[in-house]
């Protein structure tokens, strides 16, 4: 599953405690020039729109929650929250969209569990989302739709922009506490949603040989492609390897049913490691 993380520098989350329509924020019934107001500046910032609620019984009254995660350039991560009652409220998301955002924030963790996207994210995303809410109740947030329900239960750490995927209740509690603790491992790792598919793969490839490190201890120093082969240097913080290079091979993978919802059988593109060495 290395190399599946979808692209993206921020999160946009709504909370909203009624039913999820199938395609999420766009498909509730809000005033339409506020959900096009959203929409146009979340696309400006690369920001995915998501809906979010807690784990198990909600109650409706008061107002909901919104926020806008980011990481900015120096990789720090970067929160803004407010409420919302009336539907105008939330045009105040672009406004917080075209501002740095509070540090020192803990990070948020998304458990996909949109039912009416696909049965997998809800099957096997609802029991990790309350294994990891009984762990850290103020950090979780079910969500709707991540990407790749193939992989579910999947967790997204934001603003961090990691992807984590094939997690059952045990596994989910451990990949999280070795995250939070500065940990990544590769097994159960989607990627990076700033980096591209190969180069997140070859970061998994370098946790997978060296051992787990922290989100930023591995850049990109460089990426070259020649026709299905890729050949990317990544640049490790100490104690890691200074210089790490990875070769892969990219190639489509046999046809599968990609969703537990969706008939129809498609290829996924898979980028193979087939050399990890320090330089």
């Amino acid at each position: 599953m290395a190399g599946t993380a979808p692209r993206g520098d921020a999160w946009v989350l709504v909370e909203h405690r009624g039913g999820w329509p199938v395609n999420g924020f766009d498909g509730l019934d809000l005033e339409a020039e506020t959900k096009a107001l959203v929409f146009s500046a979340a696309q400006a910032a690369r920001a995915r729109v998501l809906l979010v609620r807690r784990h198990g019984r909600r109650s409706r009254e008061g107002p909901g929650r919104w926020a806008v995660l980011r990481q900015d350039d120096s990789g720090a991560d970067r929160q803004h929250w407010g409420t919302w009652s009336r539907d105008e409220d939330l045009a105040e998301i672009a406004t917080a969209l075209g501002v740095p955002g509070e540090l020192g924030r803990p990070p948020v963790l998304l458990v996909c569990a949109h039912g009416q996207h696909d049965p997998c994210c809800a099957v096997r995303g609802r029991p990790v989302g309350a294994a990891l809410s009984e762990r850290w109740p103020e950090l979780v947030w079910e969500s709707s739709h991540v990407g790749g329900d193939r992989f579910a239960a999947n967790v997204v750490v934001a603003p961090d922009g990691v992807y984590y995927g094939g997690l059952d209740a045990g596994s989910a509690v451990t990949t999280v506490e070795e995250h939070l603790a500065g940990r990544i491992h590769a097994e159960h790792l989607r990627g990076y949603t700033d980096l591209f598919p190969p180069q997140q793969a070859a970061v998994a490839a370098a946790l997978g040989r060296f051992g787990p490190a922290g989100r930023h201890d591995y850049t990109v120093a460089e990426t070259v492609r020649d026709g299905d082969r890729w050949r990317i240097r990544l640049a490790g913080r100490p104690p890691r390897p200074g210089l790490v290079e990875v070769e892969l091979h990219s190639h489509a993978a046999p046809p599968r049913q990609l969703t537990c919802h969706g008939p129809a059988t498609s290829s996924a593109m898979v980028y193979e490691p087939t050399a990890v060495r320090t330089v």
